[in-house]
């Protein structure tokens, strides 16, 4: 099901958010990479470098180094104490997910029940604090503490070109469609997930 896939596509993204952070750091300080692998109880990823080091970067944003030569892998990650978080700041908003929706309220319930199983934090507009805001304040002001969006595109309206009622059809709400492009705008096509129904 097309849900499945989000939350593989999310995880996956999530991931290599982290690992793309940590090796880019390694490469940076000159510490070149020997193997890569999945940790065997999949809670991250496992990256042997050719100093005898090994960096364990878990999902959950932190970061484990073992083996030889710590001392220089501390120092290219901003390590002090062992076990830290790659970047704080990425990692709280990592489980924050912008979810778009129309009129379909099951459907989105069944995705925030969903999104919830999977570990994320939802944030369903309505279910937010307004502060007096607008509506578009609203949007940006969360739209900006995510680093992911799903948008439900459900068949609420009857669209048609004018004078056309043949041609009638279903579409998603015009709001759907403009929160879509707002995400897609900035966050980019990779960390936006559109589930038709």
């Amino acid at each position: 099901m097309l849900l499945n896939s989000l939350f593989a596509a999310s995880r996956e993204t999530r991931v290599s958010t982290n690992i793309d952070e940590v090796k880019s750091r390694l490469a940076a300080h000159g510490l070149a990479l020997a193997e890569e692998k999945r940790l065997p109880n999949d809670t991250g990823t496992q990256l042997k470098l050719q100093n005898g080091a090994i960096v364990n970067v878990f999902d959950k944003g932190t970061v484990n180094v073992q083996g030889k030569n710590q001392d220089a892998v501390k120092n290219a990650l901003a390590i002090s104490n062992g076990v830290t978080a790659v970047n704080d700041a990425a990692v709280a908003t990592n489980s924050k997910v912008f979810v778009v929706y129309g009129h379909d309220e099951t459907a989105r319930n069944q995705l925030d029940a969903m999104l919830r199983r999977w570990g994320l934090d939802p944030l369903i507009l309505d279910q937010l604090p307004s502060e007096g805001q607008t509506i578009i304040e609203k949007l940006e002001k969360y739209t900006g503490q995510v680093n992911y969006a799903v948008v439900l595109a459900t068949p609420d309206d009857d669209g048609h070109k004018a004078g056309r009622d043949d041609e009638k059809a279903y579409r998603a709400r015009q709001n759907v469609v403009l929160e879509l492009g707002m995400m897609l705008a900035q966050l980019g096509r990779s960390r936006v997930a559109v589930l038709m129904k």
